[in-house]
Order: structure tokens, then sequence, then C-alpha cells
């Protein structure tokens, strides 16, 4: 009858979701076998859960940082992996946070022993956030704009970034809002199936994106030195546009994106870029999951007959960074991700650029757990993305680094 088993989130059990924790067990008997299991329910009430077995040290001890995993979910020392390797009981569930004014709660728990999980020694629950303290959230509807703008706390100035998410539509503000949180003035945009948008446009008009460029532009906590402009999948080819077409876009992310307009022709000033070339025959469907792979239905961009629907990348003073997975199974994005890149390139431009083995299509901010595949909420069909949980969750903490550091440096 030693002291109580206590399960402890350091430095604070409040944080925000993209900040490390060191995940501790004190009060266990020398080299007592255990299992720790992490819970979430996200907004629609769906169960997300992990585990993994473990030994205490011989003080009785256990830290995730240094001790390693035993099985379960993930093994190794792995100090994140109860929350990287989430999973829901239903198959295909994507976490993801819709209400950024709400933390997600995670419930970290030790049972005694690596069987039954019946006995339960000590809890603790992590309060992880997607907003900052101090960080103001603002529904913008000006114009046509269906945005929502996250201001850091300070009177600034900031950088301004743009923030694009994919074909799936909506307005996605988890992304925006944990950059406000470390020092960026975001703006999260919709584009498509969000509001009066319509699911599948017959064409998007790059003045839209040219008056979010503006609205954020004259913001006075803005810094006046240029934006820059972040997207992921469809959002990272308009992010890609609007870096070549629109003036004061300094700095632009490509996130699994491609280097050509993509599937809904954009129309600019005197001219439309059409969409590449695709034939949505050449979708497969697994006969085992039923799940959908359209990466083949993309003409072969290396046909001269697909070239006028290329992003004239090269004609942008804005700086490149892509990102993409080798494990992405919705597109080829790491063979398009090298075309768009060497014809940057070729045109002595500056460009950074970084694949990751093991990492599927959705690279996410770091923790939120791989999803390999997903109801697709504009096609209303499963999509596999692809990605191994621990080199996809590698990838996520890397690229997040990676984007902030870019940012930072040419903002």
């Amino acid at each position: 009858a030693g002291m109580a088993v206590q399960v402890m989130v350091l430095p604070s059990s409040r944080c925000l979701f993209d900040d490390p924790v060191q995940i501790c067990v004190v009060g266990l008997l020398p080299q007592q076998a255990v299992t720790l299991r992490a819970s979430l329910v996200d907004e629609s009430g769906e169960l997300f859960q992990a585990h993994a077995r473990y030994r205490a040290g011989s003080n009785g001890e256990l830290d995730l940082s240094s001790s390693p995993a035993l099985g379960g979910s993930y093994s190794g020392v792995e100090p994140m992996g109860l929350l990287w390797s989430l999973q829901s009981k239903a198959p295909y569930k994507r976490l993801a946070k819709r209400n950024v004014l709400t933390p997600f709660c995670v419930d970290f728990e030790v049972y005694e022993g690596h069987g039954d999980m019946s006995r339960l020694l000590g809890k603790c629950a992590n309060e992880r956030w997607f907003l900052g303290e101090g960080v103001k959230r603002i529904s913008v509807r000006e114009g046509r704009l269906k945005a929502t703008l996250f201001l850091p706390p300070g009177s600034g100035p900031f950088p301004g970034l743009i923030d694009l998410y994919g074909s799936g539509g909506g307005l996605v503000e988890y992304r925006a809002s944990l950059l406000a949180s470390r020092g960026f003035m975001t703006l999260a945009l919709a584009y498509m199936a969000f509001e009066d948008l319509p699911a599948m446009p017959e064409i998007l008009e790059l003045s839209y994106f040219e008056e979010a460029v503006n609205f954020l532009r004259k913001q006075p906590q803005v810094k006046d030195t240029g934006i820059g402009v972040l997207g992921l999948s469809k959002g990272a080819d308009l992010a890609l546009s609007m870096a070549t077409f629109l003036p004061g876009i300094k700095a632009a992310v490509s996130i699994s994106g491609i280097g050509f307009n993509s599937f809904i022709p954009l129309r600019g000033d005197g001219f439309t870029l059409p969409p590449h070339p695709y034939d949505l025959g050449r979708i497969k469907t697994s006969d085992e999951s039923g799940l959908v792979d359209v990466s083949d239905v993309l003409d072969d961009h290396r046909d001269p007959a697909t070239w006028d629907c290329r992003i004239p990348m090269e004609r942008s003073l804005a700086k490149f960074l892509f990102l993409s997975g080798l494990d992405d199974m919705n597109w080829k994005s790491d063979l398009y991700c090298r075309d768009a890149v060497q014809r940057l390139q070729q045109y002595g431009r500056e460009v950074e650029f970084c694949s990751y083995s093991g990492a599927g299509h959705l690279l996410e901010p770091p923790y939120l757990p791989l999803c390999q595949a997903s109801i697709h909420k504009v096609l209303g069909i499963f999509v596999h993305w692809g990605g191994q949980r621990r080199e996809h969750a590698k990838a996520q903490e890397d690229a997040w680094r990676r984007i902030q550091a870019f940012f930072w440096q040419h903002l």
C-alpha cells in the first residue's frame, strides 16, 4: 500500500493541440506491468482510443519520453504515441476539430497488467486546445468572402496567412487557429461546399481569392511586407495560383498538391486556366475494402496536350515550399511535386521541398492521428488517403516545424 498511482501530463494538463507533452506515471511497484489507454470523444460523439503496454522502472515510475512501449497500438519509445495512434471503433473516421472554441479532452488511464484492463489504477485528463490564450476568432462575411480571421494577442504587426483546405470544402478552422496561436494572423477561407457556395462549382473565380488577399492586407495588425498562403490538396494548387497571379503574396506552401489546376476551371482577368484532363473511369475500387483509389484519374502530366492547365509559377516572385507523402494513395503527389519543383528550378527559382516516406495525403498538424481512408464530403465515397501511422506522425511533426520556419523566414 504505497502512495496512490498518479498519472501526470507535464508541464501542464492544459496545452495547445500541437504541443508535445510528457506523460508520467508514479506510485507503481518496481517493474510493475501496466497498460496505458488514451480516450477522446470527438464532437459527433465518436470514441477514439489507443493503448500501449509498459513496465515501470525500478523506482515504480514510468515516463513515456524514455520508457518503451512493449506493444499495443505502437511499440518503442514514443512520447506522443498515445495521441497519434488514436483510432475509432468504426473504420474510416477522420478526427478533425469543427469548433475551435472548445478543446479536445484526452483521458489517460493506467490499468494493472497486460491483460483485460479490468483494474484501473489511476487517470488524468489533458485539455488540448486549438486556440491559444488571447487569440481572437472573428467571423468574416464581407463582400463575397466566407472566412474566419484569427488574430493573435498583442498589437502586432503579425505576418498574415491565408489557409485553404481541400475539395471536401467547408470552412476548416483548426489549422488556421493553431497557426494564429503561434503568432500568425490567419484567414481560414472557404471556397466550395459551404453555406451558399456550391459543392462542386462550375468555375472558381480568381477575384474571390484576390478579395481575401485584399481583406487581409488592409487589417491594421498585419505586416505590410506581403502575405503567405498555404493549401492542402485542391487548396494547394489554388495557393500556387494565388502566388502566381495575385500581387502581394510572398510565400506559398503546397501540401500534397500539384503544379497544375485541378478539377475546376479557374477564371482570372482575361484568361481561364482549364482543369488538368482526367477520366473518372480510371477510378479503381478495392474488392476487399470497397475503398476508392483515385490516383490514376489524371491524364499523364508529361503529355504536352495537358500543359495549358499548368500554373506558370515561374512568373511568381513568391518563395515556395512543397510537402508530400510518398505513400499518398489519393494522387501521385510526389511525382507531381517533383514536376513542379523541376519547372521552378529550370527558371532559377528558389524552392524548398520535402517528401516523406510512409506519409499519406492528409498531412495535418501534429498529433492528429493518421486517417487512412474516410468519406469524401463532396464525392460521397470512401477515399483511400494512404500513410503508415508512425511514419505519418513523424512527417506531420516535421512538416509543421518547416511550415512555420518557412513563413517566419519569408514574411
